[in-house]
């Protein structure tokens, strides 16, 4: 259901802790886009909480189009987020060093 012009939010400071790289190529996509970060990550939770018809539960539906995809692709060549979607599982626990 798409939300109306007058629907009333409410929004809420929250605290939370991120990759560096990734909250740098969040920024930079947000400038690309011309929104907030708030914005942003809005836009992002609400669609991965639409599943592609046919596919619920393997795939979600994409905020970005061809041109916000490229900009994301420069920006984590940029700033060195080298790893892909699947990755969070291989990090290291907050405040634990992933080097030996």
């Amino acid at each position: 259901m798409a939300a109306r012009p007058d629907t009333n939010v409410e929004r809420v400071q929250l605290g939370v802790r991120l990759e560096k790289r990734m909250v740098q190529v969040l920024k930079g996509l947000a400038e690309f886009n011309d929104e907030t970060l708030g914005q942003l990550l809005e836009k992002i939770v609400l669609h991965s909480f639409e599943p592609m018809p046919g596919e619920e539960g393997e795939w979600s539906a994409s905020p970005h189009g061809k041109r916000a995809l490229t900009a994301i692709a420069d920006l984590k060549r940029v700033y060195g987020m080298e790893y892909e979607v699947h990755a969070t599982r291989a990090f290291a626990p907050e405040g634990e060093s992933a080097e030996p």
